[in-house]
């Protein structure tokens, strides 16, 4: 059983240099902490699915929450699974491709009350539309 968390922010000063901070740190610290997970995001939003070790993903997320980077975070899900959903991954990227909420639907709070089975296929679109560099 691994712990899994998904959650949801605001990015502050959103910019290719930012996303590529934080992949960059995630993809370099995560295999240290047995973390996997994947990122996906557009300019007014982070939807975010962290897996692993649970005291890992709960110290992770305590420094999501302090990051300011991250504006207004929401845990919208944790859950013990079975199996990780991004064995191969320390951190994926996928830039909104797997999802199809406006930006308005999104300020309306779509996000954030879909059920764990909409956000779980969010990330399993995100997953098979991707293949390990």
């Amino acid at each position: 059983m691994v712990t899994q968390l998904i959650y949801m922010s605001q990015p502050f000063g959103y910019d290719s240099a930012t996303l590529s901070s934080i992949l960059a740190t995630a993809r370099r610290n995560n295999p240290q902490h047995a973390i996997t997970g994947a990122l996906i995001c557009r300019q007014d939003i982070y939807l975010q699915l962290l897996e692993g070790p649970a005291q890992a993903i709960d110290s992770l997320f305590e420094s999501i929450l302090t990051d300011n980077r991250h504006m207004d975070v929401t845990l919208l899900s944790r859950a013990e699974v079975e199996a990780r959903m991004f064995p191969d991954w320390a951190m994926l990227h996928d830039p909104a491709h797997s999802w199809h909420w406006s930006t308005e639907e999104v300020s309306k709070g779509a996000i954030v009350n879909a059920s764990s089975d909409v956000l779980q296929g969010i990330f399993r679109q995100a997953r098979d539309g991707n293949s390990v560099d």
